[in-house]
């Protein structure tokens, strides 16, 4: 391993973010913002000690075992990790870390944003306003849903959902429900009530926000069964993984009920989404944009090299999880 551990930057990064990277590494920079094929991205890694990824690269279990031996670990720009095979990195023996408690402001504030557009048909009026169709008015005229006092279901009580579960109850006086794998302590739920039984806590809620990671067990947690559970005129926001939701049933959940919107930053296919949620009227939608503020970005990107200079300094990096 040379002095100067090299590193390879598989996306552009905050330029605060690259300048101080710089001064420790060695660093390959795609400086053309280009998503890396996967036979790319193996050979860019040729003779580099480490990797800073995103969510957008996706290592496979074949990627992972083509990988040269010089890499060592693989320092994520995210907080997910579920482009990672964890098993072939186990087996390589690479550590792979991630970016957590920085992204949790950001995107609870993004979540925020769909439950509000979805309700209030902020989509719809948006686009009416671009387009010049907005000829008149009346009592009956773009009506939407209140969030004032509702009941918001939460499905991950984790970092994210603590925060906007604590901005949601403060904000708009919201009784909050969330169902987790295992209870919080009080001080964590801050009022809300643990639901053990997910299917309960969907006929209760006016709202269900998901916030889980994408794991075997959480993929395709939305389905048309569970959909159906929902309360007549309630809402889905997703801000977590696409995976979590299986688009079709969500897409005749918005079109024969119960759902009356949906507001979504994650989609099954990234980029590009699904053209037939984005045919639909009452659909929010935004470009996966949970973390995309100038502070949490930057602070991403600082965690990310904390991970690295803990792993070259010999010491464990706080946020491994592989």
């Amino acid at each position: 391993m040379a002095d100067r551990p090299t590193v390879l930057v598989t996306r552009k990064l905050p330029k605060a973010v690259e300048s101080k990277l710089a001064e420790t590494y060695d660093v390959r920079l795609n400086v053309d913002d280009r998503l890396y094929t996967a036979d790319e991205l193996i050979e860019k890694s040729q003779g580099v000690d480490a990797i800073l990824p995103c969510h957008s690269e996706h290592f496979t279990a074949d990627v992972v075992s083509k990988l040269p031996d010089s890499v060592k670990i693989v320092a994520n720009f995210s907080v997910g990790y579920d482009h990672c095979d964890t098993e072939a990195f186990k087996a390589r023996g690479i550590v792979v870390t991630n970016t957590p408690d920085v992204l949790s402001d950001a995107t609870a504030e993004t979540a925020m944003l769909c439950m509000l557009g979805a309700a209030r048909r902020a989509g719809e009026g948006e686009r009416m306003m671009r387009d010049g169709s907005w000829s008149w008015w009346s009592p009956a005229f773009m009506v939407g849903k209140g969030v004032t006092g509702k009941t918001l279901g939460i499905v991950g009580m984790g970092r994210v959902g603590q925060v906007f579960a604590k901005r949601a109850a403060a904000a708009f006086d919201m009784t909050v429900l969330y169902h987790n794998r295992s209870k919080l302590d009080t001080a964590s739920e801050n009022g809300a009530e643990f639901v053990a039984d997910l299917n309960d806590l969907l006929a209760r809620a006016d709202i269900v926000s998901l916030h889980c990671p994408n794991t075997p067990a959480t993929k395709g947690l939305m389905n048309a069964k569970t959909l159906g559970l929902m309360k007549p005129g309630s809402i889905l926001v997703n801000t977590a993984r696409g995976a979590i939701v299986d688009e079709p049933a969500l897409i005749h959940a918005l079109q024969k009920g119960p759902l009356f919107a949906a507001g979504l930053d994650v989609y099954c296919t990234e980029p590009g989404g699904n053209p037939d949620l984005a045919a639909l009227p009452n659909t929010f939608l935004l470009p996966h944009i949970g973390s995309a503020n100038e502070e949490t970005r930057d602070a991403m990107g600082y965690r990310a090299i904390a991970n690295l200079d803990a792993f070259f300094a010999g010491n464990p990096p706080e946020d491994r999880v592989i």
